[in-house]
């Protein structure tokens, strides 16, 4: 099974990948600076060399970067919106010279401009991003768009929001989705049962595509269904339930790829949340799923 969780790199980009080893994981999300500041520090190559030498000889199969949460491509305002197109270039730089095949980015939110102004916006944005020398420069690097749970004005909510995007781009092959579990909860589609789930990725199916599914964020909700409130909860401890996340993960069409936790790092007052959760999905992926 391809898992693994988002760890920080406080100790540095190889003790990411030290932190992944310690918990036996085989996938690997990070950020590649402070998701919360728009200011980084260049990559020194000495740095890079190590985190790709290192990585080499460690057991994770896939990497992936998340951007930074300030990113906003459905900004009607120009100033941020040139600022997320610029920074989210920067990402993918990074990206290429760390070898991280993936980038995660959320997609922001219109301001009240509307969806289909914030489509435009979005689809104008990441055009430039990819027809710019610095994407075509990074050729194992792929753009990987998230869902959302939809709160407020943000872009994502629907399936149909993301395929419309990538309708305007032409589909690029280095375009691709990660579904996040508990976003699409909150969003209204409901994966708690067999019948739910496969509705959900039939109508991801019909509007995005299954073969643009490139990873999942396997979270579960502490909202309920269609509450549109982003909150993350501990396998099984939420609204989509143990039932859900068995479901998730037993499901063909899903477990193949890579799966990626973002839950909470405490639970019950104690810091082994990841060790606890990984654990969880691990007994889940065995019961092949509930009657």
């Amino acid at each position: 099974m391809l898992l693994g969780c988002h760890l920080s790199i406080a100790k540095g980009f190889t003790g990411a990948l030290d932190a992944a080893e310690d918990l036996g994981t085989n996938v690997l999300q990070i950020f590649s600076h402070n998701a919360s500041s728009w200011q980084t520090r260049p990559i020194a190559p000495a740095d890079a060399a190590a985190f790709q030498e290192h990585r080499d000889r460690s057991v994770v199969e896939f990497l992936v970067a998340h951007t930074s949460y300030l990113l906003n491509l459905a900004s009607p305002e120009d100033d941020l919106f040139e600022r997320s197109v610029a920074a989210l270039t920067e990402e993918v730089e990074r990206a290429g010279v760390l070898g991280i095949e993936g980038i995660v980015t959320h997609l922001g939110a219109h301001k009240g401009a509307g969806e289909r102004k914030g489509i435009e916006r979005i689809a104008a944005g990441l055009e430039r991003v990819i027809a710019g020398e610095t994407f075509a420069s990074c050729p194992d690097v792929m753009l990987l768009l998230e869902n959302t749970a939809g709160s407020g004005t943000t872009m994502g909510r629907s399936f149909s929001e993301i395929g419309s995007i990538l309708t305007l781009l032409g589909g690029g092959p280095r375009l691709g989705v990660c579904l996040d579990t508990c976003h699409a909860f909150a969003a209204g589609y409901d994966v708690r049962t067999k019948q739910g789930l496969a509705a959900t990725l039939s109508a991801f199916d019909r509007a995005v595509g299954l073969d643009r599914l490139k990873m999942v964020h396997l979270n579960d909700s502490k909202f309920p269904l269609g509450s549109r409130r982003d909150r993350h909860e501990h396998v099984g401890r939420g609204e989509i339930g143990e039932k859900g996340i068995c479901l998730l993960v037993n499901e063909k069409a899903l477990r193949d790829l890579p799966f990626v936790l973002e839950t909470p790092k405490t639970i019950d007052g104690q810091p082994d949340a990841d060790s606890l959760n990984l654990a969880a999905v691990r007994s889940l992926r065995s019961k092949e799923g509930f009657e």
